[in-house]
Parts: C-alpha cells; sequence; structure tokens
C-alpha cells in the first residue's frame, strides 16, 4: 500500500500532509465529451434551449465545481485557485460538445481533481439543462490530459 498515498502504513484512508511540500505553480489539463442527437446540439448552438445559454450556465457550473472538489472528494485539500478555464466547442461530426478544462493554482498540492470535477459538473450541466429533450446523451471520456508542477514534474497523456 506504500505507493497509495491515501493510506497509511495500516492500510487506513488519511489525507497526505502536504505541509512540507514546496509551493509551486501547479497547472492541470481535463478533457471530456457529451454525445447527442443532432437536434439537441442545434439546439444548444442556434441559443434557442427554455432555460437559456446552455454553454455558458455549463461553463459557470464547471468553474464552480472547480472550487468545491475539496467538498465531494472526500480526501482532497481545499485549494485557492488562480486561474479555470473552460472550453466548451460543439462538435457536429460527432453530435458531441466536447470540455476542456484547464485549473491552475500555487500551492503545495496539484489540481488535477479540480480540474477533472469541473469538467464533469461541465458536461452534467448540459446534461440536465437538455435532459427533457435527450435523456439519450451520454458523458464519455473524461480524463486528465496534462499535468505540470510539483517534485512529480510534467506528466502529459501519450495518446
Amino acid at each position: 500500500m506504500s505507493d497509495l498515498t491515501h493510506f497509511n502504513q495500516s492500510g487506513e484512508a488519511h489525507m497526505v500532509d502536504v505541509g512540507d511540500k514546496d509551493v509551486t505553480a501547479r497547472v492541470a489539463v481535463a478533457e471530456g465529451r457529451i454525445r447527442m442527437q443532432p437536434e439537441t446540439l442545434a439546439r444548444i448552438e442556434q441559443g434557442g434551449h427554455k432555460k437559456g445559454d446552455v454553454l455558458g450556465i455549463a461553463r459557470i457550473a464547471g468553474i464552480m465545481a472547480s472550487k468545491k472538489t475539496s467538498d465531494l472528494v472526500p480526501l482532497c485539500h481545499p485549494l485557492a485557485l488562480t486561474h479555470v478555464e473552460i472550453d466548451l466547442t460543439p462538435e457536429a461530426a460527432t453530435s458531441s460538445i466536447h470540455c476542456r478544462t484547464t485549473v491552475e493554482t500555487r500551492g503545495q498540492t496539484g489540481v488535477e481533481m479540480e480540474a477533472l470535477c469541473a469538467t464533469q459538473v461541465a458536461l452534467l450541466t448540459i446534461y440536465d439543462m437538455c435532459k427533457a429533450v435527450d435523456r439519450g446523451m451520454c458523458i464519455e471520456q473524461v480524463r486528465l490530459l496534462e499535468k505540470a508542477g510539483g517534485k512529480s514534474g510534467h506528466w502529459k497523456r501519450a495518446d
């Protein structure tokens, strides 16, 4: 269990002590997508949805989620985020919306969970706003693309 940092020597879950870590610039990039019927995507792009600006509301929801990650994931540290950017891109060829989230901070621990949480909640918000017309939407491929900063340095997804 020594490789799993959220467990102590007895195998009990605990919050990792980051007190002795250096404060460094940290960044994480995550992505995901939501597939839907072409008519649903067209409605979102045209802005004719009864509930309002779907992508604008989803972007705000994702930003809010990034700031609340430690409230949702039990062993995450609360972090002072310095930047959150969420790009939501409609893709007609796949009848989907691609979400790419970048989260930054200066701190003692990384922001991977914040980027992943923001991505997921942005996509969930699209689902929530459009479920009345398309219950078959599918959230998929939520994953970390890149992280930088800290002792472990830079990591980038190879595929």
